[in-house]
């Protein structure tokens, strides 16, 4: 029974990951881009000066977090498990011509990141609570606004109970036993625990640990990849050849994949990012949407930065290291292909360094989502019921960490679909206020 569910939950990915939805991500991706002329070139170095020189003015007082605070929460949703893992799923599925589709599609990704986080702005001028801003907010303006932004706040908050939540407790556990062997039973209790204090803090608490937990996990990741793609550098030229070429004729590539195809490539070097990166989901407006910020277009400029770390700097590095070290030729997938690579330099102690990475990664996306369950949750019950969201996210982190979770895995895929589908369908209808905002802005830059 569950072999058979497993096959109709894949079965069900490869009809929703087809082309049509291919299709319209990188038409609404391509529309963004020309319409707002090339913002994402045209703002690329403003971008980084917000980040590294963040204004906090023009913030409203009541708001659960500044522009600043919104873009690190963002930040450490879009880099977690999903990347150690999802990087190899992609090019284990999609043979390394996924790797190059992260990379192209990730440049016309950037916009959709600024529409969704403008228009979470826009739409929210008069207070902190997601029953006001966010995707729900805007999408309250397109045609079936009275029900679509109810179906985005069910499918996010099952998405922040399963992929936010059960999936991340499931990879800490392992990570955390990998290390100390320490009885899951204990380290599941003491997850539950932490996820109760970090609830009981609100927003303040998560702001405060994911501000902290950021730099920790991004800084262990680039300095371990980096030092293994130094030491792979002779290989690099010929990585890349093998990654262009894989990503227009798969079989072409000696070793490639049988049954591999330009399709294959394209969906997974789509679904696994987006998946990570959560770039069209919606979720980074959540946190922004939350900032109560009078400068929407400048927080659309500011949170470019995350996709761009989270597409480019994680997904498209763990991709080439999967490719430049040789081991996408193997049989493994997953965090095992992932560790392989490093195993490559790191021998056994990579275990230990993904097993740390992980359990760094799991514990910041666990946290972060606290809030987008909390606010959906919110918005579907109309702040009532606090504590019931409470107890169920910290049964999803017991369960998760116990429970073997790969149905779960599979099925997110067909969640992000629909947040997906919802949100590109409400960037493309607001794209006329969208792209008056922006050349708004730019007129009054050149005063």
């Amino acid at each position: 029974m569950k072999d058979n569910l497993s096959y109709y939950i894949k079965y069900l990915n490869d009809i929703v990951w087809s082309w049509p939805l291919i299709i319209f991500f990188v038409f609404v991706a391509i529309v963004a881009t020309i319409t707002l002329n090339f913002l994402q070139v045209r703002y690329f170095l403003k971008s980084w000066k917000l980040v590294l020189a963040p204004r906090e003015r023009n913030i409203d007082i009541a708001a659960d977090m500044s522009p600043f605070q919104a873009f690190i929460n963002a930040l450490s949703t879009s880099i977690g498990n999903g990347s150690l893992a999802g990087m190899a799923t992609a090019v284990h599925e999609g043979g390394p011509g996924a790797a190059f589709w992260i990379f192209i599609l990730g440049f016309f990704e950037l916009p959709i990141r600024f529409c969704e986080v403008y228009l979470s702005n826009a739409f929210n001028q008069g207070g902190s609570s997601i029953t006001t801003g966010g995707p729900m907010a805007y999408l309250k303006h397109v045609p079936g606004g009275v029900i679509l932004p109810a179906f985005y706040a069910l499918f996010c908050l099952l998405l922040s109970f399963t992929s936010g939540n059960a999936m991340q407790a499931n990879s800490v556990t392992i990570g955390i036993k990998n290390l100390i062997n320490l009885n899951p039973y204990i380290i599941a209790s003491l997850l539950t625990l932490f996820v109760v204090y970090i609830l009981c803090g609100g927003a303040r608490r998560i702001v405060k640990f994911s501000e902290a937990i950021v730099p920790v996990k991004v800084g262990l990741f680039f300095i371990s990849a980096l030092l293994l793609l130094i030491y792979h550098s002779p290989n690099l030229l010929n990585a890349l050849k093998i990654i262009v070429v894989s990503a227009f004729d798969p079989q072409a590539v000696k070793g490639a994949i049988i049954g591999t195809t330009i399709q294959s490539a394209i969906r997974f070097g789509m679904s696994r990012p987006v998946n990570a990166t959560e770039i069209g989901l919606g979720t980074a407006a959540v946190f922004f949407g939350s900032t109560g910020s009078k400068n929407p277009v400048e927080n659309g400029i500011l949170s470019m930065v995350s996709a761009f770390i989270s597409n480019y700097l994680v997904c498209f590095v763990l991709a080439l290291l999967i490719v430049v070290t040789g081991v996408w030729t193997s049989d493994m997938t997953s965090i095992t292909l992932t560790t392989a690579a490093y195993q490559t330099l790191y021998g056994t102690f990579a275990n230990q360094i993904i097993a740390i990475l992980s359990v760094a990664f799991g514990i910041g996306v666990l946290v972060s989502y606290t809030y987008i369950g909390q606010e959906c949750w919110n918005y579907l019950t109309g702040n009532r019921w606090k504590w019931v969201f409470g107890a169920i996210y910290a049964a999803a982190a017991f369960g998760g960490s116990l429970a073997k979770v790969q149905i779960v895995f599979d099925s997110i895929d067909i969640v992000n679909a629909g947040l997906l589908a919802l949100n590109l369908f409400a960037i493309l209808w607001l794209m006329p206020k969208t792209s008056e905002a922006v050349r708004n802005y730019m007129k009054q830059e050149k005063r």
